[in-house]
């Protein structure tokens, strides 16, 4: 079956929205994100009661940047790993020609 770019209709805080997916795999990532987002907004919900679901979306949206920069910075850190391993690896080579002179 092939796969032609489609909306996708969620909901979000109990308001329905639409999105465009190019694949099957972006419908099922939209689906997803929309899942975490409410379950999110539902336990905001439940530790501040008393908020307009505007401050809960956006107590939301801060929790999940700060989530993803804390990734990046992860990533970021694995690729500097995998450099200095690379960088050791070579010194070593180097270290041992330089032994055999």
């Amino acid at each position: 079956m092939s796969w032609s770019k489609q909306n996708i209709k969620i909901d979000i805080a109990e308001r329905p929205y639409q999105w465009r997916g190019d694949s099957e795999w972006d419908e099922q990532r939209i689906r997803k994100a929309g899942k975490l987002i409410n379950e999110k907004l539902y336990q905001l919900k439940k530790r501040y009661g008393d908020k307009d679901v505007q401050d809960l979306l956006a107590f939301a949206a801060l929790q999940f940047a700060v989530r993803m920069i804390e990734l990046d910075s992860k990533a970021s850190s694995t690729e500097q790993e995998d450099r200095l391993i690379k960088v050791n690896g070579q010194m070593d080579a180097f270290l041992k020609q330089f032994k055999k002179s």
